[in-house]
């Protein structure tokens, strides 16, 4: 089974390239939609992040207000490392669940969809790698325009993240968000066939 590692820079576009992959058949884990299962109703990491952090910022039953306690850590690395500490050993059992399951089902290939794949040393699990970029005017245009972003929050972000030309040197595949849609896909469905996946264009593609 091949594991591909999928990342980027916030608001580069990752998220259209998963959907394509989705698409495709390709079974994906989606890193972001696992936090927000820990840190929901019940979930696995909100006792420990209340118990850190303070009941205002949520309760057992309703979850973390994740836009409050976003703002609380992303401008204070300290915190934002605590948090860190809590949310990731849970994500990576939460991923090589996830990883067996589809070992079992004999799945040709997996994509691991990590913003952080590099930060974290995901990468060294996976075979191949895909960075998704854009330029730094459409990033920030895309990603102020996203509820509770504001410029100071989005500076924190991009400084504890690996450059984005960096993550381009290190990956397999790079993919350019700001070329026509068409043109990404297609490049992407190529390079899937070019690795040695049986990928079936459809009519959309």
């Amino acid at each position: 089974m091949k594991i591909i590692g999928l990342t980027g820079s916030i608001a580069a576009g990752k998220s259209t390239v998963a959907k394509w992959i989705n698409e495709l058949g390709i079974a994906t884990y989606d890193s972001d939609c696992a936090v927000h299962e820990l840190l929901g109703p019940r979930g696995r990491a909100v006792q420990d992040v209340l118990a850190e952090f303070g009941s205002h910022f949520g309760t057992i039953a309703g979850g973390i207000n994740r836009e409050s306690l976003g703002d609380e850590v992303f401008c204070a690395p300290q915190k934002r490392l605590t948090l860190e500490s809590i949310l990731h050993p849970m994500v990576r059992q939460h991923r090589d669940d996830f990883i067996a399951e589809q070992r079992k089902a004999n799945a040709a290939a997996i994509v691991l969809d990590v913003p952080l794949l590099f930060e974290t040393g995901g990468e060294t699990m996976c075979d191949y790698v895909i960075v998704v970029h854009a330029s730094y005017q459409t990033t920030v245009k895309r990603a102020l325009s996203r509820p509770g972003m504001n410029k100071e929050k989005l500076a924190s972000i991009l400084a504890s993240q690996i450059p984005s030309d960096d993550k381009k040197a290190r990956a397999d595949l790079a993919l350019d968000a700001d070329t026509p849609k068409d043109h990404t896909r297609n490049q992407l469905i190529n390079w899937l066939s070019a690795i040695g996946l049986s990928i079936v264009k459809d009519e959309t593609g």
